[in-house]
């Protein structure tokens, strides 16, 4: 079973990390339907929302399509668009949003901890 792990890395980046090798392994095989949503968060150990952002990176990168009413497909390597930049953009901008908010709560912490040391000068 394939867990997210504290790496610091967003969960739902890992889940596309190794959907993403399947895919490009041959594991996933074109055409071959990706588990539902509900059997990646169990596989994973993660929640609904993160396997969905996970699996709406691999579409915006053209490794999969989704067909109404029928789930999630692998698709063949010809039909899928060449460098997606706009994808590689966007997540990006979710990892840097992401580590900026993080970023922050440390500072925080770090400033808090530190006001509260009786006797110190702030000098």
């Amino acid at each position: 079973m394939a867990m997210v792990r504290n790496t610091g890395r967003p969960g739902y980046l890992q889940i596309a990390d190794d959907l993403r090798v399947q895919i490009q392994g041959g594991s996933l095989a074109p055409g071959t339907p990706l588990p539902s949503t509900a059997q990646l968060a169990e596989q994973y150990d993660a929640s609904l929302s993160v396997v969905k952002m996970a699996v709406g990176i691999l579409r915006n990168e053209g490794l999969v399509i989704g067909q109404q009413g029928k789930g999630v497909f692998v698709r063949d390597a010809d039909e899928r668009p060449a460098g997606d930049e706009q994808a590689d953009l966007a997540e990006l901008r979710a990892t840097v949003r992401d580590l900026s908010v993080r970023l922050a709560k440390v500072e925080e912490q770090l400033a808090t901890s530190t006001s509260r040391r009786p006797g110190r000068s702030s000098q």
